[in-house]
């Protein structure tokens, strides 16, 4: 494998008597696409919220970008380039699709910027309007998010999440719920952002993590149980039978 990007290190961490992360050990390297699959229930969102600060993991290490980082702050995180996208949208639907972008877009000031008035927010409006025209957004910049439909708001979040200008996003499923043209065209634009920028996903569609994926890491009931190539993945036996069903 290539240079990693993100290396975690034996993280766990336990709800109550529960192992909902238990000693997972997986790189991803950078400017690679690498895949989180398993089950329900497999701890793939917990680990998400253990990489990106929203948790504490009780033991073990995460490293990124040559850094460890085991344990900062989310906001502190983002700062440093790594920044995500939710299972449940996570937009302000009362605002325009513009705003929203504005918003996400405003770590990009001087930390003495933040409170100037909206006119002054050079940079936070210079990637809005970068990212509305890269996201196919432009004609709906004065709409409000709620207004949008399921597939646009998923694209939208995306695009907040690289108003920043991340070296790694964690997309936590992000063609749930979508039609198969709207998945295909997600699908395809993720593909697009890797290389200059690296990628963990999280995603049930089968087909979509074969296709997108350098790198695929399994789970079951919060532990490791296979990592490989997308072949490979498919083709181990322990994860035919924990999680594809046997199905090649």
């Amino acid at each position: 494998m290539s240079e990693a990007l993100l290396q975690v290190e034996n993280l766990a961490i336990n709800f109550g008597a529960l192992p909902a992360v238990s000693n997972l050990s997986f790189r991803a390297a950078k400017g690679g696409i690498t895949s989180i699959i398993g089950p329900n229930g497999a701890g793939k969102s917990t680990l998400f919220n253990l990489v990106s600060g929203a948790l504490q993991p009780q033991r073990g290490r995460v490293e990124f970008a040559g850094e460890e980082v085991t344990g900062w702050a989310t906001h502190r995180l983002l700062r440093a380039g790594l920044s995500r996208s939710f299972q449940i949208t996570n937009l302000f639907f009362e605002l325009s699709v513009f705003e929203n972008l504005r918003l996400a877009a405003q770590i990009l000031e001087p930390a003495g910027h933040w409170l100037l008035p909206v006119a002054r927010s050079t940079k936070g409006r210079e990637r809005a309007g970068d990212l509305l025209e890269r996201f196919g957004l432009a004609e709906k910049a004065g709409s409000l998010a709620g207004h949008l439909s399921h597939g646009e708001q998923r694209r939208l979040e995306i695009a907040m999440a690289l108003a920043s200008r991340p070296k790694l996003l964690l997309l936590d499923e992000p063609t749930q719920g979508m039609s198969h043209g709207d998945t295909q065209s997600t699908a395809d634009m993720i593909k697009s952002l890797a290389g200059d920028l690296t990628i963990l996903l999280i995603e049930h569609d089968i087909d979509v993590v074969m296709n997108l994926s350098d790198h695929v890491v399994v789970m079951h009931q919060g532990a490791k149980l296979a990592e490989g190539t997308p072949a490979e993945v498919r083709e181990n036996p322990a994860v035919q039978k924990a999680y594809l069903g046997g199905v090649h």
